[in-house]
């Protein structure tokens, strides 16, 4: 887990409304609220670090995505043309 946040993401949480900046903050890891309550980092730190790894999540996701649907693409040029998901 990362020590502290990119300057990118933390300009992304200080421009965030209080009640958005909760969001992130909610959703953060227990390592990551660990060091919130231990006062290792402030909650600005926090949010920007959940942010970051919930933008690598969603890029992996993405990633995958698009390696799944380049596959079911290359499939259904061996199914039968009459089928559908129709029926």
């Amino acid at each position: 887990m990362r020590k502290a946040p990119s300057e990118v993401y933390l300009e992304k949480a200080r421009k965030l409304p209080k009640e958005e900046a909760e969001r992130p903050l909610s959703r953060a890891h227990e390592k990551l609220m660990r060091r919130l309550e231990d006062k290792e980092q402030s909650a600005l730190e926090v949010v920007a670090i959940q942010l970051e790894i919930e933008d690598e999540e969603l890029n992996e996701w993405r990633e995958k995505m698009a390696e799944l649907r380049k596959d079911m693409k290359l499939g259904e040029k061996d199914k039968p043309q009459s089928w559908s998901a129709d029926h």
